[in-house]
Protein backbone atom coordinates (compact mmCIF):
# COMPACT_ATOMS: atom_id res chain seq x y z
CA UNK A 1 0.00 0.00 0.00
CA UNK A 2 1.46 3.22 -1.32
CA UNK A 3 0.19 6.82 1.02
CA UNK A 4 0.60 9.89 -0.44
CA UNK A 5 0.95 13.24 1.37
CA UNK A 6 -2.54 14.67 0.09
CA UNK A 7 -4.41 11.70 1.72
CA UNK A 8 -3.99 12.41 5.09
CA UNK A 9 -5.20 16.04 4.10
CA UNK A 10 -8.30 14.71 3.01
CA UNK A 11 -8.94 14.69 6.98
CA UNK A 12 -8.44 18.37 7.60
CA UNK A 13 -11.79 19.81 6.48
CA UNK A 14 -13.82 16.84 7.45
CA UNK A 15 -12.49 17.26 11.23
CA UNK A 16 -12.06 21.13 11.49
CA UNK A 17 -15.93 20.67 10.66
CA UNK A 18 -16.76 18.12 13.39
CA UNK A 19 -14.17 19.94 15.47
CA UNK A 20 -16.81 23.39 15.02
CA UNK A 21 -19.73 21.07 15.66
CA UNK A 22 -18.36 19.29 19.13
CA UNK A 23 -17.61 23.10 19.79
CA UNK A 24 -20.82 24.71 19.81
CA UNK A 25 -22.54 21.74 21.40
CA UNK A 26 -20.52 22.26 23.95
CA UNK A 27 -21.17 26.37 24.23
CA UNK A 28 -24.78 25.29 24.10
CA UNK A 29 -24.53 23.03 26.98
CA UNK A 30 -22.62 25.22 28.80
CA UNK A 31 -25.20 27.83 28.11
CA UNK A 32 -28.20 25.73 29.56
CA UNK A 33 -26.31 24.79 32.60
CA UNK A 34 -25.51 28.15 33.35
CA UNK A 35 -29.63 28.53 33.37
CA UNK A 36 -30.30 25.81 35.22
CA UNK A 37 -28.16 27.25 38.14
CA UNK A 38 -29.60 30.05 38.18
CA UNK A 39 -32.78 28.60 38.48
CA UNK A 40 -31.72 26.38 41.00
CA UNK A 41 -30.18 29.15 43.15
CA UNK A 42 -33.89 30.79 42.67
CA UNK A 43 -35.63 27.51 43.98
CA UNK A 44 -34.29 24.65 44.53
CA UNK A 45 -35.93 21.76 42.40
CA UNK A 46 -34.05 18.44 42.95
CA UNK A 47 -35.12 17.78 38.93
CA UNK A 48 -32.62 20.70 38.18
CA UNK A 49 -29.81 18.82 40.09
CA UNK A 50 -30.78 15.89 38.55
CA UNK A 51 -30.62 17.92 34.79
CA UNK A 52 -27.80 19.59 35.67
CA UNK A 53 -25.99 15.93 36.39
CA UNK A 54 -26.85 14.49 32.60
CA UNK A 55 -25.61 17.99 31.21
CA UNK A 56 -22.30 17.54 33.24
CA UNK A 57 -21.72 13.86 31.70
CA UNK A 58 -22.37 15.75 28.58
CA UNK A 59 -20.21 17.78 28.76
CA UNK A 60 -17.11 15.72 30.25
CA UNK A 61 -18.72 13.45 26.45
CA UNK A 62 -17.98 16.67 24.28
CA UNK A 63 -14.58 17.15 25.82
CA UNK A 64 -13.35 13.34 25.20
CA UNK A 65 -14.49 13.99 21.95
CA UNK A 66 -12.74 17.18 20.80
CA UNK A 67 -9.96 15.24 22.83
CA UNK A 68 -10.31 12.68 20.37
CA UNK A 69 -10.91 15.04 17.21
CA UNK A 70 -7.94 17.06 17.97
CA UNK A 71 -5.80 14.09 18.68
CA UNK A 72 -6.65 12.42 14.88
CA UNK A 73 -6.22 16.04 13.74
CA UNK A 74 -2.66 16.05 15.15
CA UNK A 75 -1.86 12.41 13.82
CA UNK A 76 -2.95 13.42 10.61
CA UNK A 77 -0.71 16.15 10.41
CA UNK A 78 2.02 13.70 11.63
CA UNK A 79 1.41 11.23 9.23
CA UNK A 80 1.77 14.28 6.18
CA UNK A 81 5.47 15.15 7.82
CA UNK A 82 6.78 11.38 7.98
CA UNK A 83 5.01 10.87 4.72
CA UNK A 84 7.44 14.23 3.36
CA UNK A 85 10.37 12.63 4.95
CA UNK A 86 9.50 9.49 2.52
CA UNK A 87 8.88 7.56 6.25
CA UNK A 88 6.03 5.29 4.14
CA UNK A 89 5.71 3.10 7.11
CA UNK A 90 5.14 5.62 9.75
CA UNK A 91 3.33 7.87 7.45
CA UNK A 92 0.77 4.86 7.14
CA UNK A 93 1.13 3.65 10.83
CA UNK A 94 0.17 7.43 12.01
CA UNK A 95 -2.56 8.02 9.16
CA UNK A 96 -4.35 4.65 10.51
CA UNK A 97 -4.29 5.99 14.15
CA UNK A 98 -5.55 9.54 13.40
CA UNK A 99 -8.54 7.53 11.53
CA UNK A 100 -8.81 5.43 14.48
CA UNK A 101 -8.97 8.63 16.86
CA UNK A 102 -11.47 10.11 14.36
CA UNK A 103 -13.71 6.85 14.96
CA UNK A 104 -13.44 7.37 18.78
CA UNK A 105 -14.59 10.66 18.65
CA UNK A 106 -17.44 9.78 16.16
CA UNK A 107 -18.11 6.83 18.67
CA UNK A 108 -18.16 9.19 21.76
CA UNK A 109 -20.58 11.30 19.50
CA UNK A 110 -23.47 9.04 18.89
CA UNK A 111 -23.49 8.33 22.86
CA UNK A 112 -23.52 11.92 23.72
CA UNK A 113 -26.44 11.88 21.04
CA UNK A 114 -27.87 9.19 22.88
CA UNK A 115 -28.09 11.01 26.48
CA UNK A 116 -29.95 13.93 24.56
CA UNK A 117 -32.47 12.21 22.95
CA UNK A 118 -33.22 10.32 25.85
CA UNK A 119 -33.44 13.78 28.27
CA UNK A 120 -35.68 15.21 25.35
CA UNK A 121 -37.86 11.92 25.46
CA UNK A 122 -38.28 12.97 29.41
CA UNK A 123 -39.75 16.18 28.81
CA UNK A 124 -41.42 15.19 26.13
CA UNK A 125 -42.99 11.99 28.24
CA UNK A 126 -44.16 14.95 30.88
CA UNK A 127 -46.22 16.56 28.06
CA UNK A 128 -47.68 13.65 27.26
CA UNK A 129 -49.53 12.61 30.35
Amino acid sequence: MILTIETPALLFSATSLILLAYTNRFLTIAQIVRGLKKTYDEKENKSILIEIANLNLRLSLIRYMQLAGVLSLFLSVFAMLVLFFEQQLAGIIFFGASLFCLLVSLGISFWEISISVKALRVHLKDLVD
